[in-house]
């Protein structure tokens, strides 16, 4: 993204101040004792055999038109290779022609008939969406991680980029494209190329990604070679803004619209949204809830009467809200069924409000749970067209999945380093009211209402007083923190946490607690002072791991607005991906 000159210096110097802040954590992805010479030679020997693979996440990809397509009424047509995604121009001048160009069949994920998109390959299908100024920093954020990967002097084979259709489900990316077939042959080659393993670097939704290659490779290689293939491909992970219960912010896109930024109306932004497969695949859900394990179900089957089934434990039963701070959605429902449910063009003029007096509508409320198990969607079948595709949608590509169920609780991945790096205590969207607008889908609800969670604490957009369970801080600006810091449960019983200054220190005010216990299943804080107004990076890492497998957590405090350029989310992930970028330094130059 583009900065003054006083912006870039205070990145600069930010960047340098956090390799020192990393370096006092650096040991933990190597192992080496940083003090010995022969540690040196042979971790510098070790990083130069490194390649780092990104996976992108949620609309991070370029995708472009792989057909012919006239638009009339617009010089602008589509033509093979020609942007689709993002391309600010065609959406301003020809948004029905370049829609044809995005979605997909609802239910078999297939191309419109007039036109189709595919991908982009290499770096280049990530760096830079778009440059132009609708969308901004939003389309170009690994751009600026990759220069300043460049000006550090990592090799130009030794970073790897997968992008993939962010459109589609798991299933039909590797159903259509093959890409985890192509995901565990870029980790061969890159291992034939540079002669060590990778750095796996995903942000977002290229966590879910990458989780689910974990479980696909299980099935398919060999059970005894699945830890040994890890081992020797996947050196260390680093989960960048990771939603790993999912986002409160994707049940807003299926019911309202989410625009990207871009010049498009909310309802047109929704039914494109709907018609992606991945629609789902970021949806929240319990903490409490599992599926069965898929991969003993590829071997016994139905012999042994091994069902796929969905279940809960008691506690979700017992304790409000699936483990999230408050309810997920609390919707208006009119009394009113049938034909009425779906106002045409010529009955928006009809007066709904009126006959919802009439009819008393009803206010439901959602868990988390309700909504990954389709309850909420079964609830609203009569008022929304799109809660029958969703419904599909999710039984299809999610509950039938034959390799996971990707609405369910991560389990620590068995790789040897993992790193969870996220933003906290910025406000957050926790949860919705929303209710019937009395206009015709796909613009047929509003959002009366919203829940944020900031700095612990829960609050509405109307001043409403709210019911919940806050956690100790908020979320990143878009992932809830219950969800970010998922991954604390990976932690050991033992946990050594440092917290050090963003800002220029002498050292003196970095804290340090050792040996902190931890209880499993639960979250972890430090036992810590805060100075006002001070930015800190918080780190947490076991003090007592399985031999060869070490986990790390850095919470990165929120960021403030770079010359009014790039939004606080923007910066916050510009930050953490810094701290990304440092770390994969510290393989060459430590």
């Amino acid at each position: 993204m583009a900065v003054g000159g006083g912006a870039q210096r205070l990145r600069t110097r930010r960047l340098s101040l956090l390799l020192v802040s990393v370096l006092l954590v650096g040991s933990v992805v190597v192992g080496e004792d940083p003090s010995s010479s022969s540690g040196r030679g042979e971790r510098d020997l070790y990083a130069s055999k490194l390649s780092g693979i990104i996976i992108p996440g949620f609309a991070s990809t370029q995708l472009r038109a792989w057909s012919v397509l006239d638009c009339p009424y617009s010089p602008l047509d589509f033509n093979p290779l020609d942007s689709v995604w993002l391309d600010t121009t065609r959406v301003l001048s020809a948004v029905n022609c370049w829609l044809k160009c995005m979605l997909l069949d609802p239910y078999n994920q297939t191309d419109h008939p007039e036109c189709k998109s595919r991908p982009d390959s290499g770096l280049s299908a990530i760096t830079e969406l778009d440059p132009g100024y609708i969308t901004g920093p939003l389309s170009s954020v690994w751009k600026e991680w990759l220069k300043w990967c460049i000006e550090f002097g990592i090799e130009a084979n030794a970073i790897i980029a997968v992008p993939y259709d962010w459109r589609l489900s798991a299933s039909k990316l590797e159903e259509r494209d093959l890409y985890f077939h192509k995901l565990k042959l870029t980790f061969e080659t890159a291992l034939k190329l540079r002669g060590g393993p990778s750095l796996v670097f995903a942000h977002s939704m290229g966590n879910n990604v990458f989780r689910y290659f974990l479980e696909w490779l299980k099935l398919e290689i060999a059970p005894k070679q699945y830890i040994q293939w890890l081992d020797a491909h996947i050196h260390a992970y680093f989960a960048v803004g990771a939603p790993l219960l999912g986002s409160t912010e994707s049940v807003k896109a299926t019911l309202f619209g989410f625009t990207f930024g871009l010049p498009v109306a909310e309802g047109t932004a929704r039914l494109m949204y709907n018609s992606f497969g991945s629609s789902l695949w970021l949806m929240p859900f319990s903490k409490h809830c599992k599926a069965d394990d898929v991969y003993w179900k590829h071997f016994f089957g139905e012999r042994e009467g091994h069902h796929h089934t969905y279940h809960c434990d008691e506690i979700e039963f017992q304790t409000n809200y699936s483990g999230w701070p408050t309810e997920i959605i609390n919707i208006e429902l009119p009394s009113i069924r049938g034909s009425d449910a779906f106002p045409s063009i010529l009955d928006v003029a009809q007066d709904m409000t009126s006959n919802m007096e009439c009819g008393r509508p009803i206010q439901l409320s959602f868990s988390a749970r309700e909504v990954s198990d389709g309850t909420f969607f079964k609830a609203i079948e009569d008022y929304d067209p799109d809660s029958k595709r969703l419904l599909y949608q999710l039984q299809k590509y999610y509950q039938d999945d034959p390799v996971l169920n990707p609405l369910t609780p991560w389990e620590r991945p068995p790789l040897k380093n993992i790193f969870c790096i996220y933003g906290i205590d910025l406000k957050t969207e926790v949860g919705y009211y929303f209710a019937p607008s009395g206009k015709p889908y796909p613009d047929n609800w509003i959002i009366t209402d919203v829940i944020y969670e900031h700095e612990g604490a829960l609050f509405s957009r109307s001043g409403n007083s709210v019911s919940g369970n806050p956690g100790a801080v908020s979320g990143d600006g878009t992932v809830p923190y219950n969800s970010l810091s998922w991954c604390k449960t990976w932690l050991g019983s033992k946990v050594n946490i440092t917290r050090a200054p963003q800002a220029e220190h002498d050292g003196s005010d970095v804290q340090i607690s050792l040996n902190v216990e931890h209880h499993q299943g639960e979250d972890i804080l430090p036992n810590m002072t805060r100075t006002p107004r001070v930015k800190y990076i918080t780190y947490y890492e076991d003090s007592e791991s399985i031999p060869g497998r070490r986990t790390a957590v850095w919470e990165l405090d929120k960021e403030t607005v770079l010359d009014g350029e790039a939004t606080t989310r923007e910066t916050t992930f510009c930050q953490k991906m810094q701290v990304v970028c440092v770390a994969l330094l510290l393989f060459k130059f430590s």
